[in-house]
């Protein structure tokens, strides 16, 4: 998982940001069991999805006050 960017994610449709934050949520999901098990490797994938959700969720109240405006 790599880092997005707003200024990237504000260029998408509302439509394919929820599509996105839900599957960066189940591959969070998946980390967060994979963890529990000590199977996962790169622990910080967690936080970096986490941080990727929360970065969707404010392109998508960008794009929905663009669109309200």
């Amino acid at each position: 998982m790599k880092k997005l960017f707003v200024k990237d994610l504000t260029k998408k449709s509302l439509k394919d940001l929820a599509a996105l934050r839900n599957k960066i949520r189940r591959e969070v999901f998946d980390d967060k069991l994979k963890n529990k098990m000590r199977a996962l490797k790169w622990t910080h994938s967690i936080s970096l999805g986490k941080r990727n959700i929360a970065r969707i969720n404010t392109a998508m109240t960008i794009k929905s006050k663009e669109i309200a405006a």
